[in-house]
């Protein structure tokens, strides 16, 4: 082997590349049938919600890797039911249940036709949750 450039150990500086041919699809619209469904992903979520946090407790110090595993849950669990080519992105508010009042809200620049969310809330005596998941095609 020759090469031009060589590291001190010998070994040459640039690796051959391997092409990989792929082709596009030049697919802008989600096919026919498979577009976000919030209202299947809105039931995965208020299940998973009542599953994860049945009889939970708060705790300041274990909210923020509950919020965490419980992102993590949700988003594995939509993507079961959200059809390819949709990237979701997931967003979990967590706090103790108390005589507060709270309202959460979102924005996102998105296309209307093919692009939605999703949204399910959990309250027990200790805490509340509000899970949202968008789903955005991408092209």
């Amino acid at each position: 082997m020759f090469h031009r450039r060589v590291s001190f150990s010998g070994l040459p500086l640039f690796h051959t590349i391997l092409k990989t041919r792929v082709r596009n699809t030049y697919r802008m619209q989600p096919d026919e049938g498979c577009k976000f469904n919030a209202g299947q992903v809105q039931r995965v979520l208020e299940e998973a919600l009542d599953s994860a946090l049945g009889t939970t407790v708060y705790s300041p110090q274990g909210s923020a890797p509950l919020a965490q595993s419980l992102v993590e849950l949700l988003q594995s669990q939509a993507k079961e039911v959200v059809p390819p080519r949709y990237k979701l992105v997931c967003h979990v508010v967590l706090g103790q249940q108390g005589q507060q009042s709270l309202l959460v809200a979102s924005r996102a620049l998105w296309d209307p036709d093919t692009d939605s969310f999703a949204s399910a809330t959990f309250s027990n005596a200790s805490l509340f949750a509000v899970a949202t998941v968008h789903g955005v095609y991408f092209e």
